[in-house]
């Protein structure tokens, strides 16, 4: 077994919300506050807990990962640019003419992304097909997806849930996003969707509540989720929307998409970093 440093990847952490506000300040505007708040399991997931290949993307029996709130797109391209799946400097191309990073994520663009996902509801049923087919080819492969709370709502996700729990996919690891804020407002406040862990369990998941921003807790309870037979998993992550910089954070669901300036992008430098003059692209 592997020895995870968790402060290497705390600064990691840091550096990728940099490079998302940094690609992001290009088109000018952009998801920021989802892209922010998934930031660390995304980190974990290709810094130690998937069997991945940067330099082989589409090796056969490599785990996958659907971000089926694909509008944190920024966030994945971000943490594959480090990863080595392509050169950072392509983040500059976000959402411009002609490129191969979208705002939302697109398998048929990027070295690196599982999936094309943005339309909410769909890409947990992707990750549904994808974890039954691996257990027909018994490839040993581990299907790993995120959703968002807001994304929750959509009924696709449910009947998804539902036939994740019927193909018994003990090789699914359902992530929740669970920062409680969209689009428009709190959760709360728009469809009030209860309590998030029980409701997956009473839909057949075996489900964990964690804090999302912790690498200790996300190591370990995927740890936990692997060895489950017979049910998918479900971890909650409870995370805050456009965590790891004050001013982002403070504007709440405001931060769902939002403008990104030189002097936004100065402040997080020194907020992080201690200093405003470094780049990351």
């Amino acid at each position: 077994m592997q020895t995870i440093n968790y402060r290497i990847l705390e600064e990691k952490a840091k550096e990728i919300r940099m490079m998302i506000l940094e690609q992001i300040a290009v088109p000018g505007q952009g998801h920021v506050g989802g892209s922010f708040s998934s930031v660390e399991v995304m980190v974990a997931l290709y810094n130690g807990i998937m069997n991945i290949d940067p330099e082989n993307p589409q090796m056969e029996n490599r785990d996958r990962f659907v971000l089926s709130k694909g509008h944190a797109g920024p966030g994945l391209y971000a943490v594959l640019a480090e990863r080595g799946y392509f050169d950072r400097k392509m983040l500059l191309t976000l959402n411009q003419s002609n490129t191969n990073l979208p705002s939302h994520a697109d398998m048929n663009r990027t070295p690196g992304v599982d999936m094309t996902t943005g339309s909410l509801g769909q890409g947990i049923s992707c990750a549904v097909g994808m974890a039954y087919a691996s257990k027909l080819k018994e490839d040993g492969a581990t299907v790993y997806c995120m959703v968002g709370d807001g994304e929750a709502q959509e009924g696709q996700v449910w009947e998804a849930a539902l036939a994740a729990a019927n193909f018994k996919l003990d090789n699914l690891v359902v992530f929740m996003d669970y920062n409680k804020l969209q689009l428009d407002g709190s959760l709360e406040d728009i469809v009030d969707m209860g309590n998030m862990e029980k409701k997956w369990e009473a839909f057949g998941f075996d489900t964990y509540s964690i804090d999302g921003h912790c690498y200790e807790e996300i190591f370990s309870t995927v740890d936990k989720a692997k060895t489950v037979k017979g049910k998918p998993s479900m971890i909650v992550l409870n995370t805050v929307k456009g965590k790891g910089v004050k001013s982002i954070e403070d504007l709440g669901f405001k931060n769902h998409s939002m403008p990104v300036t030189k002097e936004l992008i100065e402040e997080a430098n020194v907020e992080l970093f201690g200093r405003s003059d470094r780049t990351w692209l």
